[in-house]
């Protein structure tokens, strides 16, 4: 038993947008996940350009969006016996994190909905704390004011979990974003909660590693906000879970109690593993404010292959095959149906590779030698098409284009599979090398997934 770490409360009595809800309420909250675009004096620079909180995707004439209906005038909920902020409160809060107090309602609109513009909150104060110790002195002075809080990284969650319910004070992690420290040996990446997953990946990929979480939402979503979520990714299959990759914590607990369990020990066997407390815990337990997380090195060969399948038995068939043939070098499985390809069309003005099909793949490999995964990833090709679980695909192995096609770009210099002839065509490589970047123009898996 730990009782100095236990507040004089429930943990989870400042965290109402959680325990608003009345039981049997459809609404399940989720924290974090919030406008990312705000910079941070000497964090990671160059990147993100400054500007007020701006949700992806919409901006500054937010006004002009239809209006999102407040969260309990469409969900049964109801406002707990909370403080309301006070001239005196916000007196208190400016002496905490001075210059960071947002109360101007046009910036506070962005943070008050949600990605997807289905729920709204009423907040009406907005903190940016920079350090582990605001963020203590924040939840420390409205766990004593009995004042409702609601943590916000990127915003870009799905399930209204980051927004406030009512009129809770938004305690954003946009301006936590720092890396502490970095092992180039051990790979081991030390940083704030507040730190993008993008940038995070484009500053280990420069020393030779990768982030072992990859998202659609990478260019807005937060590592705390991952990390309280657990997020799965594009990468689930080849480094599995948060969980498994998260070597630390440090989390601020809704008394204002630091908890540093912000360890680098890959093997640690003292003790209880608090750490897995907070993962996947949604905010309920307390605001996560710095991760340390295992990176794996970088791996020298990638290649992605998009298929056609005539049907989902088909689609399971080719995991199954996919799994068995390529084994240590699969990084990555994704499908989507012909509905999600229409909307892909439709919305992202992008046209497929393939012939048209039911059920679309995408795979991708990834390893150490360019000859020996290539050689298997053909074998696989060759296996799939001649049993007939793949009518059409596309192979490409350019790193640029690659990550076009995750994330929605051009998808260049890529090879068409029309059947066995083109993996048994001595020319295969000349070809790949021949095509322009307006040959094939296709992405968005990453935005669908």
């Amino acid at each position: 038993m730990m009782p100095h770490l236990v507040p004089r409360r429930p943990v989870w009595w400042l965290f109402c947008w959680r325990a608003a809800c009345v039981q049997g309420a459809s609404v399940r909250q989720r924290m974090w996940a919030g406008p990312s675009r705000i910079p941070g004096p000497g964090g990671l620079r160059g990147v993100w350009g400054t500007g007020p909180l701006v949700r992806q995707g919409s901006s500054s004439a937010s006004s002009r969006a239809p209006e999102v209906t407040l969260t309990p005038e469409r969900y049964p909920v109801r406002r707990l016996p909370f403080s309301v902020v006070s001239e005196d409160d916000l007196a208190a809060l400016e002496h905490i994190v001075p210059g960071r107090v947002i109360t101007d309602p046009e910036e506070l609109e962005a943070p008050n909905v949600d990605w997807l513009r289905t729920v709204r909150g009423s907040s009406k104060v907005l903190l940016r704390p920079r350090t582990t110790q605001e963020v203590a002195h924040i939840l420390r002075y409205c766990h004593e004011r009995n004042l409702a809080v609601n943590p916000q990284g990127g915003n870009t969650g799905m399930v209204g979990g980051s927004t406030p319910v009512f009129d809770e004070i938004i305690v954003s992690t946009a301006l936590m974003n720092q890396v502490l420290s970095f092992h180039d040996v051990s790979g081991v990446l030390v940083c704030q909660a507040g730190c993008v997953l993008e940038a995070l990946s484009q500053y280990v990929e420069e020393r030779g590693f990768v982030m072992p979480l990859d998202l659609g939402a990478k260019g807005s979503c937060h590592i705390g906000g991952n990390v309280a979520t657990n997020a799965g990714g594009l990468r689930f299959l080849r480094y599995g879970s948060l969980r498994g990759t998260v070597l630390g914590l440090e989390v601020v607990l809704a008394d204002g109690t630091v908890l540093n369990c912000l360890t680098s020990l890959r093997k640690d066997n003292t003790g209880y593993d608090l750490k897995q407390l907070f993962i996947g815990s949604e905010g309920t337990l307390g605001v996560i404010t710095a991760v340390s997380v295992l990176c794996p090195p970088k791996p020298s060969a990638v290649n992605v292959a998009f298929l056609g399948c005539p049907g989902f038995a088909e689609v399971l068939q080719t995991f199954r095959t996919c799994r068995a043939m390529l084994g240590e070098i699969l990084s990555a499985f994704e499908f989507m149906d012909a509905e999600c390809m229409k909307l892909v069309r439709l919305h992202l003005g992008l046209s497929c590779p393939v012939q048209e099909s039911p059920f679309y793949v995408l795979v991708e490999t990834a390893g150490s030698g360019p000859g020996h995964d290539a050689e298997k990833l053909g074998r696989f090709l060759e296996q799939v098409l001649d049993s007939g679980l793949v009518t059409d695909g596309t192979l490409g192995s350019d790193e640029r284009r690659i990550k076009g096609l995750w994330t929605g770009g051009w998808l260049g210099r890529a090879w068409g599979l029309r059947g066995r002839a083109a993996l048994s065509d001595p020319s295969y490589e000349a070809g790949l090398a021949g095509l322009s970047p307006g040959d094939v123009s296709w992405g968005g898996m990453g935005a669908v997934s």
